[in-house]
């Protein structure tokens, strides 16, 4: 779990550098629906949705689902660990310049 929160850390900290951002870390609890990303916010314009996961982590099916409903919406969302940041980073640059990534 420490690696987690390191990692959502470094993702916040990099969110904060792009222009024309907004986002925040959602808590979950009772009285909020399950399956939603970690991070979600917006990037020139678009809905951007982060779930976070340590290099050892795994999204479950309703992560899994919630993550397809926001693509098929219009907005970009994936699970993003370690592994994959360097592509994810810079997808959201690309985002933040304006281009459309799937």
């Amino acid at each position: 779990m420490a690696e987690e929160k390191l990692f959502e850390k470094q993702a916040r900290e990099f969110l904060k550098t792009l222009p024309k951002q907004w986002h925040f870390k959602v808590f979950g609890n009772a009285f909020q629906e399950s399956g939603i990303p970690d991070i979600v916010g917006c990037i020139n314009g678009r809905l951007v949705a982060l779930e976070i996961k340590s290099s050892r982590g795994k999204a479950s099916d309703l992560q899994l689902y919630k993550i397809d409903l926001i693509n098929k919406a219009g907005g970009y969302a994936t699970v993003v660990s370690p592994k994959n940041w360097e592509e994810v980073k810079s997808k959201l640059i690309k985002i933040s310049q304006g281009e459309w990534i799937e």
